[in-house]
Parts: structure tokens; sequence; C-alpha cells
């Protein structure tokens, strides 16, 4: 099973439910329909209205974060998994390197993640290195701690997917090369059958996917589906990314 996983970031106001439900047209015709799921995550604002509008449809909604505490709290803002489950939201992306930046530690992340799965979510965890973490080529170091540091053996990893996004790429049309891609899926995977002692988790890649680029990406098959920014905002865009991905 491939994924395709659409990350909104800040965009979308109700009526761009009309994106998703183009979106989900496409795939609920689509002759390889049964070989993929499709994703997006809008933003907290939209999830209980597009969740209960695509609860019986080939689309399904996830989250773009979630809370380090379970049910209710009194912290401001604040979105836990339990509340994202409570509007129908079967997905939530954590880790990813926005909230990195603003203050989630690899502690916090071991707690979301824990809590996601408490709640029967299905946790997308990001990975990715910077710059200079790449510059320095201590890439592999750097995936590895980020992996160890959250996952452990006994969280079920039938609900964990891996995005693999290296920040230098996300939003900047750079992508990594054939034979460096490769060799990092292989790297992570590699991690994670040592984390859970058996066949690893799905592993995506993310960073400036587009409806060129994927041709290169689809030749490296260790690579299990796409999470996907600023192209999953427009319905052609996302849907050139699965249509080129099965040509």
């Amino acid at each position: 099973m491939k994924y395709f996983i659409g990350n909104w970031k800040m965009f979308g106001i109700p009526k761009s439910i009309n994106i998703l439900k183009r979106i989900n047209t496409f795939c609920s015709k689509d002759k390889n329909r049964n070989k993929y799921k499709a994703i997006v995550t809008p933003p907290y604002t939209l999830l209980e209205t597009y969740s209960n509008y695509f609860k019986t449809k080939h689309l399904t909604i996830g989250s773009q974060n979630c809370y380090q505490k379970d049910k209710f709290s009194s912290n401001t803002a604040a979105v836990s998994p339990y509340m994202l489950k409570s509007v129908g939201v079967k997905y939530t992306l954590i880790g990813h390197s926005d909230n990195r930046s603003e203050g989630d530690t690899d502690d916090i992340l071991k707690e979301k993640v824990k809590l996601a799965l408490k709640n029967n979510l299905k946790v997308v965890f990001c990975i990715g290195e910077n710059k200079t973490q790449k510059k320095n080529k201590t890439t592999f170091n750097i995936l590895k701690r980020q992996l160890t540091k959250v996952l452990e053996k006994k969280l079920n990893k039938n609900n964990i997917i891996v995005a693999y996004e290296p920040i230098w790429s996300i939003g900047s049309g750079k992508i990594p090369s054939s034979d460096d891609l490769e060799k990092t899926i292989i790297h992570i995977k590699n991690s994670l059958k040592k984390i859970f002692r058996k066949k690893s988790p799905a592993v995506l890649y993310g960073g400036s996917v587009d409806g060129n680029n994927v041709k290169i990406f689809k030749k490296i098959t260790q690579i299990d589906g796409f999470l996907i920014g600023g192209a999953s905002k427009s319905s052609k865009k996302f849907i050139d990314i699965i249509k080129n991905y099965y040509r």
C-alpha cells in the first residue's frame, strides 16, 4: 500500500473542501484506487466538517499535529489526540520540522506519539536533517537519533508511518539525488527494524514533491509514498502526482 498525504499547513477555509471533493472524485474512479491511500491534513478549524463529509468517502482526513496531553487540559489553544479522534480524525502528523523548530523536543514528541496511538490514531512521524547537517555529512546519525529517541519496540508499528523530509528541501524545489535518497530510505528502514525487531513501518518521502519529480521517485522502490506540501493545495497538482506515479 502506498500513501499520498497532503499537508495543507496554514491554508484553507470551509469552501476549500471543493479541492478535496475533486481529489476524492478522482480517487474513487481511479483504476489504481486500491493500491494507495489518499490523506489530507487541513488546519484544526476544518477537521470536524471535513471529517464528517469524507467519513464514507475514499479520501481520509488527518491532523497536522496534536498536543502532548490526553483528553483535556488548561493549555490554551491545545488540541489533544482524544479531541481529534472525537471529530473523526484518523491520522496525525507528529514531529514536522515546523513544530520541532517551535519547541517540540524528543520527550514531547515521544508523549505525543504514545497518546496518539492510545487514541487509535495512525501516526505519521516526521524526521529530517537541515542544510548544515547534510553539509557535515551527519544525516544518518541525525535520522537514527530522531527515530530512537521517540519510537520504542512496545509501540504498535502497524499504526506508525515514518515520513522523511529533508528540511533543506521543503519548499525549495531542491530534491536529493536518487542515489542519496535510496541510501537514506534504506538506512531509515534498517534503523526501524532494529527498534521494532521486525519488518519496518512504511517510510515516505517529503520535500518539494510534484507531478514531474514523482516520476523519478517512483523508481526508488523502497519509498512507500509521499508527504506532499504545496502541491496538495491544488486538486490538479495532487491528482497529477498520483497519476504520474502509476503511469
